[in-house]
């Protein structure tokens, strides 16, 4: 048991939840926070259920939950599972024949790698020991309708936002879609849309920002309003991987590899719409759907910033930094695996100090790519080349041993899928917390930090930070990780606000 009453045995080894008290668990419930969806459950007394986290129903009264880790724990209690949200088929507390983890699955894989059912199929069916036939009933359950009209309905939709916002050939957007011939994307569009193709390109033509120079697409990506786009700039602009980032007062720019796709991207702000702009060479479409699913992440597009701030400005340290930051958001991660060899490099070093050491191991590492920016010339260093590399080669770079041989075990852990910091249906953030804690010469600050961005994870806490704990009057870590506890499910964005504070203050000394 831990200090907060229970905990949750893990690979054999106990590991310490990131949920602790039922106050968060509510404040998780009550925002519907799909993050949180398999982390907990709750029992409702008033109905005798229980339920995941984002269960359509109406939010009980805080009165009347029951909060557990795991549905064995609340059927003990006496509770039923519920038949809307089925709460045994949430995340990482499923068995090997989770139907809703499957079905994520397959969307997950034909968005961002554009695999067709076949090759789809196969390699999920394989990664969970059942036949492609049990797959295909599987999804059929779940989403309503069969493998092959969810990749068509996924195809459909990439071309109809390519006709309607680029103005790539119709004929270039049918292939990129998926679609083996013009005539089957023609045929399928006006079944499906009632309307040829063409139909949405005449309307695009009229549209003044659908016709960017030739070669590029331009798309819009929706967020809640309010954004600090400066504010998130300032984040990547310090902590820029050089040669890979480039980052302005008004722009974010990197290199992309996905799969045997590369290129570039470039993302501005389009405040007026709510939205950013991502600009991106068409040799990237077939990729497209992947790329911006990345975007999305980086920039933290899904955030309710309404909610997290009428939780964090309740805290009297934290309010007037959220009154003075609106719409602060948690930069997360392009390229988790990049992520993760910029926080190793970032150990004890300055952000400018670790910004060098990441230049010069792109500068060896990451393959060139010529692009239309002068300070984009490398593609970030691959898992796969740096599980491969000698620790002599990369510490020549003025990388010290015990980080050259932390970046290599990272590396070899991300090759053989034991750490996985891009799938975005990675299992609960503290079992790869755990497995990163494993990795030589990453400690509990490095694991949160990474959790933090690459792995998406709202309620990560450093607890360890020197700006953190200055913040927080001085304290130690064990003080900052109890004055912390009512900042939860959301102290990502807590330690963001300290850390904006830490920075305004040390700007205004100076």
């Amino acid at each position: 048991m831990s200090e907060n009453g229970w905990s949750r045995r893990v690979g054999g080894r106990i590991v310490e939840d990131v949920v602790a008290d039922d106050r968060r668990f509510y404040r998780a419930l009550a925002a519907r926070d799909a993050r949180f969806d398999g982390v907990f459950f709750v029992g409702v007394t008033s109905t005798g259920v229980y339920c995941r986290p984002i269960c359509p129903a109406r939010t009980p009264k805080s009165s009347n939950c029951r909060f557990f880790t795991t549905p064995a724990e609340a059927e003990q209690a006496g509770f039923r599972p519920c038949l809307r949200c089925r709460p045994e088929l949430a995340p990482g507390s499923a068995p090997v024949d989770d139907a809703a983890r499957i079905a994520a699955l397959m969307v997950e894989r034909l968005e961002t790698t554009g695999a067709d059912e076949r090759r789809g199929l196969e390699a999920i069916a394989d990664e969970f020991e059942l036949s492609a036939r049990q797959i295909r009933r599987i999804v059929r359950q779940e989403l309503g309708v069969p493998p092959i009209q969810l990749l068509l309905t996924r195809r459909l939709l990439l071309a109809k936002q390519l006709l309607t916002e680029t103005t790539l050939p119709i004929t270039e957007i049918a292939f990129a879609s998926g679609f083996a011939s013009l005539r089957r994307f023609n045929d399928a569009f006006t079944r499906r849309y009632r309307m040829p193709p063409t139909r949405l390109r005449r309307h695009a033509a009229d549209r003044a920002d659908a016709a960017p120079d030739g070669g590029t697409l331009t798309l819009r990506l929706a967020y809640r309003p309010p954004y600090d786009w400066p504010g998130i700039l300032d984040f990547l602009r310090a902590r820029a991987f050089a040669g890979v980032e480039h980052v302005t007062d008004s722009a974010y720019a990197r290199t992309v590899r996905i799969g045997a796709s590369t290129g570039w991207l470039r993302v501005t702000h389009a405040r007026a719409q709510h939205a950013v702009i991502v600009e991106l060479p068409s040799h990237l479409a077939p990729a497209l759907p992947a790329v911006l699913r990345r975007v999305r992440a980086l920039f933290d597009l899904d955030a309710r910033p309404d909610v997290i701030a009428r939780h964090l400005r309740r805290d009297a340290r934290l309010a007037a930094g959220v009154r003075a930051t609106p719409g602060l958001r948690v930069p997360g991660a392009f390229n988790g695996f990049e992520l993760g060899v910029r926080a190793i490099l970032g150990q004890q070093v300055t952000v400018k100090g670790a910004t060098t050491l990441c230049g010069r191991l792109a500068q060896d590492f990451g393959d060139p790519i010529i692009t239309p920016f002068a300070d984009l010339c490398r593609l970030s260093p691959t898992s796969d080349r740096l599980a491969t590399a000698r620790v002599t080669d990369i510490a020549r770079h003025g990388i010290v041993g015990a980080r050259a041989r932390s970046l290599v075990a990272l590396a070899k852990a991300h090759v053989s899928g034991a750490i996985d910091l891009d799938r975005r249906d990675a299992p609960r953030p503290d079992d790869v917390i755990s497995r990163l804690l494993d990795v030589p010469g990453i400690g509990p600050w490095t694991a949160q930090y990474i959790a933090m961005r690459a792995l998406a994870w709202p309620d990560a806490f450093p607890k360890e930070d020197v700006a953190v704990r200055r913040e927080l009057g001085n304290a130690t870590a064990t003080e900052a990780d109890t004055l912390a506890e009512s900042w939860r499910p959301w102290r990502s964005y807590a330690v963001m606000h300290l850390w904006r504070m830490a920075a305004a203050r040390a700007a205004s000394v100076g």
